[in-house]
């Protein structure tokens, strides 16, 4: 059996970061070494999430870079503008890094910039590589940095890649109508995400102006999009409806040969004849692809769940791939059923 790998998890009382512990205590060349956390230092992690006491317990402390040396592997689980302030050390200590942020996953620093806020290590964002492992596989291999995409970006981009670059469409057509599980936006108390404000009620919001939108644009080649997201009262899981008008008639031999070519040999994406539901993937690290063609009408359904395939799941899968594993370590669970 292979060594275990040593891994640190700054961040790890949000969404993300417990999912990602829950995750990596499956995997069997694994070893959680050093949880960090600010609200919660000095606590074990399973008093703030006791479904992992049964098989977890470890000290959450604040997070110093000097306790990072000797780690394989360190996970950035942080709200977004963190991570590029302690990258740069996290490097120097010689561990390999995989950010769940948005810090490093834009090529362009200046749409960054115009994105989220004004950038502090511009030399490490040319050397990042974008994470995810259906188009980057050879780059994410070599990593020192990589950068885990947004939930969003992964179910849109997945289904629409292979379309935008082997089938003849209208310019400016595409729209992507998505939803989105209520973890989706994080663990701190918000009044747009109090329990009496979504129960039972559905809403978009960011409309036009959601962050996710231009890295989207930049992983179809700059081509533009229109998005929308929604808030689902249901706890995880994306459910993303995509429009397409196509240049030419076509049948749905078309696409299905366009999206099975491109991930005929792909552990984690699955073309599916028939539309999936939200229950398909929920639990799992899979991404069900689906289209149905009306003439010169092309829908897409793309359905993953956001916690993992949409960010944990995927950044474990990305670390299988640093190191040369497996990449279904720890990432075989099929969906929760019902």
């Amino acid at each position: 059996m292979a060594q275990k790998l040593k891994i640190g998890i700054i961040g790890a009382t949000g969404y993300t970061g417990a999912e990602l512990a829950r995750i990596l205590l499956d995997h069997p060349l694994a070893e959680l070494k050093y949880l960090t956390s600010t609200s919660f230092a000095g606590q074990d992690i399973n008093e703030i999430y006791p479904f992992l006491r049964p098989r977890f317990s470890h000290k959450l402390t604040e997070y110093k870079a000097g306790d990072t040396a000797g780690l394989d592997v360190v996970f950035i689980a942080l709200p977004h503008g963190h991570s590029m302030r302690i990258v740069p050390e996290l490097l120097a200590n010689k561990s390999r890094v995989i950010d769940l942020g948005a810090d490093f996953r834009f090529a362009d620093l200046a749409l960054y910039e115009k994105t989220y806020q004004p950038h502090t290590a511009p030399e490490w964002n040319k050397k990042a590589v974008y994470g995810l492992p259906e188009l980057n596989r050879a780059k994410i291999k070599e990593a020192s940095l990589v950068a885990n995409p947004g939930c969003y970006v992964t179910a849109a981009t997945l289904a629409l890649k292979p379309i935008v670059d082997n089938l003849k469409f209208v310019s400016d057509s595409i729209i992507i109508d998505a939803k989105s599980g209520l973890s989706g936006a994080g663990r701190a108390l918000r009044q747009d995400t109090h329990f009496l404000e979504v129960y039972s009620n559905f809403s978009a919001y960011k409309i036009g102006a959601h962050r996710h939108q231009p890295e989207i644009e930049q992983n179809l080649g700059g081509l533009r999009v229109t998005f929308t997201p929604h808030l689902l009262p249901v706890n995880r899981g994306i459910f993303a409806t995509i429009y397409v008008k196509l240049s030419e008639k076509l049948k749905k031999e078309n696409a299905l040969a366009a999206l099975n070519n491109a991930y005929k040999d792909e552990p984690f994406v699955k073309i599916v004849e028939n539309p999936p539901v939200l229950k398909d993937v929920v639990g799992s690290n899979y991404c069900l692809i689906s289209p149905v063609v009306n003439d010169d009408r092309l829908v897409l359904i793309s359905a993953l769940d956001n916690l993992i395939k949409g960010a944990s799941g995927q950044a474990a899968q990305n670390m299988n791939i640093m190191f040369g594993l497996d990449e279904r370590l720890g990432l075989e669970r099929l969906a929760l059923n019902p």
